[in-house]
Order: structure tokens, then sequence, then C-alpha cells
């Protein structure tokens, strides 16, 4: 009898113990909205689009930012699809089997992929241009669901009027881009309207890979007074096949980005990547944090805009740099 007593006390000591381990759990507000307590290790699971300039600098700044929120325990997994678009879903999927504590979409395409794939762990995406018309966000206001992020669209008609002013009596220019990235059409489509307002010509010429930039660069400047190519994926990683022919064709090159010029435009007035990458972890320490959930988080536009000018190309092309100044 003594014996059966004392087994009863023990399960009921062991029930109570349960009974309080499931509510500490069920209890914990950081449950199912991607936080973690503090201290503990975090996997960040991370796929980007392309290498190149822009899109690693992001994801550069990224890295950086989270340090600067204070969160240093992490684990990065990243991918890299290198521009082939059937291995965007590969690595989606890959990152999502494998239960991240958050997502990172870089560039349009990753971020679409992540998003088919998952609409429980949350997301935050980067050099996105238009997340409503990317069909990721219902509004940038409230964006829903469990993605946010950063827009690196840019102030085209700033950059068209920078390229203008390089130019004497400008008649045509050259639009260059990949109108496979719905971001790049976007941005080609505004720059053409506004060059139209001015009564300027304008040819655009298109490419599917960087295999084409080569012979599409060739092509239109030689018949144009100057180029801009947008933030599009495909040009950025051929910037030096870009600025080898417009060197010796002797014609401006205005882009989207900081790091497309330094890797071989003229000039732009744009965005800093990496100062969008450090913008993009400050809102992905609030989720980090369980301080807000992602569709509660407005989409953010660069808050860090320079005036960019490549001295080299300049006076390869015969332009002073020294005369190139940041449009009002």
């Amino acid at each position: 009898m003594k014996m059966k007593k004392m087994m009863l006390g023990l399960v009921a000591s062991l029930a109570v113990l349960s009974l309080a381990a499931c509510k500490n759990q069920n209890d914990d507000p950081a449950a199912g909205d991607g936080s973690k307590k503090e201290g503990a290790q975090m996997t960040i699971g991370v796929l980007q689009q392309v290498e190149h300039g822009s899109l690693d600098a992001a994801y550069a700044g990224f890295q950086e930012g989270l340090e600067e929120e204070g969160i240093t325990d992490v684990t990065f997994d990243y991918q890299n699809a290198q521009g082939a678009q059937d291995q965007l879903k590969t690595m989606s999927q890959k990152l999502v089997k494998e239960k991240v504590d958050l997502l990172v979409g870089i560039a349009t395409p990753a971020a679409q992929a992540l998003l088919n794939e998952t609409t429980d762990i949350p997301i935050v995406v980067t050099a996105v241009t238009d997340l409503v018309e990317a069909q990721l966000v219902e509004s940038n206001e409230a964006p829903g669901g469990n993605l946010t992020g950063t827009s690196d669209m840019v102030p085209i008609e700033k950059q068209i009027d920078l390229l203008l002013s390089v130019i004497d009596n400008p008649e045509k220019i050259g639009i260059m881009y990949n109108a496979g990235e719905a971001n790049s059409l976007l941005q080609a489509n505004l720059a053409k309207e506004y060059l139209e307002s001015k009564n300027i010509k304008v040819k655009e010429l298109t490419a599917t890979s960087t295999n084409d930039v080569q012979q599409v660069t060739n092509s239109l400047a030689k018949d144009v007074d100057g180029i801009y190519i947008p933030t599009d994926n495909t040009f950025a990683s051929a910037m030096p096949v870009v600025k080898k022919v417009t060197e010796e064709t002797k014609t401006p090159v205005v882009a989207g980005s900081v790091e497309m010029v330094q890797d071989g435009g003229l000039a732009t007035f744009g965005i800093d990547y990496h100062s969008l990458g450090k913008q993009t972890a400050r809102i992905a320490a609030k989720i980090l944090k369980g301080d807000a959930k992602p569709g509660e988080i407005p989409v953010e536009t660069s808050d860090d805009l320079k005036l960019e000018v490549n001295k080299e190309v300049a006076e390869a092309i015969g332009i002073d740099p020294d005369k190139i100044v940041a449009p009002e």
C-alpha cells in the first residue's frame, strides 16, 4: 500500500510538470512569428538570383545591418541561382524544408520563388522594384501575409535628366534591359514615357541573357546619343562588357545603381545597395525580435540616394567628371 501511494505521488508530480511545460510553450508570444528568445541560435535562409555588384552589396549590407541590431548568433544558409531560373525553385524548396527562422529574397525572381514555397516562414526581400506589381504583397502600406521588405525603385526621371545633362543637343536615347525581368520592364517604360514627353526619340533593345549584352550594346551605341540602363540584373552582371563597347563609341551610359556605375557605367543618381541591405536588416530585426509580423511592416524605399561618377569612364569618353552634378 505504501509503495502504491508513492507511485501515485510520482505520477501526479510528473503530470504537473508536463502541464507546466505545455503552458510555457503555449504562452510563448513569439510562437509562429519567426522570433526567437534572446541569445538563441538563428538560421536565416538567403536566396539570391545572380551574382553581381548590386545584389552582392545588398547581401553584405544585410549581414552588417543585423550585427548592428545586435543579432549576431546567426547561421546563414546562402543560395545563389547564378541566373539559372530553374534553380530558384529547387533552392527555395531546400530552404523551406530546412525550416529556417527567416527567409531573405534578393531580387524579384528570388522573392517570388520563396513566396511560392511558403506562406508560413517570414520572408523579407530586397532589390525588388515594385512588390505590388510582382504580386508579393497586397499593398506597400499593409503587405499582409508573411512577406515585406525594401524596394529599389530609383528616381528614373532624375537619372534621365542626369544623362541628358552630359549630352549636347540630345536627339535619340537608347534603353537596354532584359524584358523578362518585370522590374526592368517597368523602369524602361517609365524612362521611355519621360523621354518622349521631352520630344526625344527612344530606341529600345533587349537581351535575354548576358551572352546577348555585347551584341545589343554594339547595335545600340552606334545609333544613339546616350544609353540608359535600369537596375537590370542581366546587364548589371555584364557592365564590364558595356564599358568596353561604350568607351570605344564614346557613348555615355547612365545606369540604375551605384554598383553598375562602379563596374562600367558613366554615372548615376541612385541607390547604394549596401545601405539598402542595412535598411532591410532593420526590418528583419523587428521580425526576429518578435516586435512585429511581416504583414504588419510597410514596404520601405531606399533612404540613401547618391551621385556616383566613374571618372575613368568619363575621361575615356571625353567628359569632364567634375562637370557631372546631381540633378535638382
